[in-house]
């Protein structure tokens, strides 16, 4: 691919075998590209703080129904007395992957026709009880590291990413530039697309599948030459896709081992950046510890 072109079929599927990531952390491999953020990079990120300010990059918990969400969270609470006195309890219940929930996918999470993350296969790994290799439990520790924020929108003088013009990779090249912001092995890079301000326009919805803006498959090679370990996305990628596979930019997961923090609240992130005049801050992941899971709904945070 030559800059500004966009990628033939051939060299999309280029960049999801050619390029893969498999076999790249031995033994340690069922992390994937988490395995980016060591101890130095963690402890780089926390001097990124300056003067405390963080900003959550979860949506609230989506228990309305809506075309992005046709199957609402739960969420019921019980009141139980105690006298003199009681207490309240709620409980909570999400089928969180979708266009709703905030949440990290796992690297069990999707697949196509050339394999699983790192050359596992679907009757090898997963199980009724869960999955055994490429599980959200492998982050339970945590993930800490130097969070980006590339900026379509502003950017672009445009209010959001549409239909006819989804994000390229080598645009956000060019944001990166235009932010002065050097990627590195192990950040997180969030791209805003605009969902909120597409949404008000577009009947309360940015819209799910198959039919919705976000990025083009050209960002795989983004995604990989910048080793990027967590990429997060307000708009996730552009559907349908023109090459007729069944992941574009998702297939960062199984070709990278890449982690997707997918439907992030991006727009507060977006204008705190324009404020502090800096698009680089340390950002916080704390997954649920399920053991076997194909990932967890999360509240990101980042801090400047």
């Amino acid at each position: 691919m030559t800059e500004n072109q966009v990628p033939t079929k051939a060299e999309v599927m280029s960049y999801l075998r050619d390029d893969r990531n498999w076999g790249r952390w031995g033994d340690k491999g069922s992390a994937g590209a988490i395995n980016l953020i060591t101890p130095e990079k963690r402890i780089a990120a926390a001097k990124l703080v300056q003067n405390g300010r963080t900003v959550s990059l979860s949506r609230p918990l989506p228990v309305t129904p809506t075309a992005e969400n046709p199957r609402p969270a739960q969420h019921y609470m019980t009141v139980m007395d105690r006298p003199p006195g009681g207490a309240a309890m709620d409980f909570y219940g999400v089928f969180y992957h979708g266009t709703a929930t905030t949440h990290i996918d796992a690297l069990c999470h999707v697949w196509d026709d050339g394999g699983m993350w790192d050359g596992k296969t679907p009757d090898e790994i997963l199980g009724f009880s869960g999955a055994t290799y490429g599980t959200v439990d492998e982050w339970s520790d945590g993930i800490l590291t130097r969070g980006v924020l590339l900026d379509v929108p502003k950017h672009r003088g445009k209010p959001y990413v549409t239909l006819d013009e989804p994000v390229h990779g080598w645009e956000l090249e060019e944001i990166a530039v235009a932010e002065s912001v050097t990627l590195e092995p192990g950040d997180a890079v969030m791209v805003y697309s605009g969902r909120e301000a597409y949404a008000a326009d577009n009947g309360g919805t940015w819209g799910g599948r198959p039919t919705r803006p976000g990025l083009h498959a050209s960002c795989l090679k983004f995604v990989r030459e910048n080793d990027v370990s967590i990429l997060g996305w307000d708009m996730m990628d552009a559907g349908p896709n023109e090459y007729d596979i069944p992941w574009s930019v998702h297939g960062v997961i199984f070709a990278y081992g890449v982690a997707l923090l997918d439907n992030s609240l991006l727009e507060p992130l977006a204008n705190v950046c324009t404020e502090e005049n800096r698009y680089e801050f340390m950002l916080t992941i704390n997954p649920l510890n399920v053991v076997g899971g194909t990932g967890s709904p999360v509240n990101p945070i980042a801090v400047f």
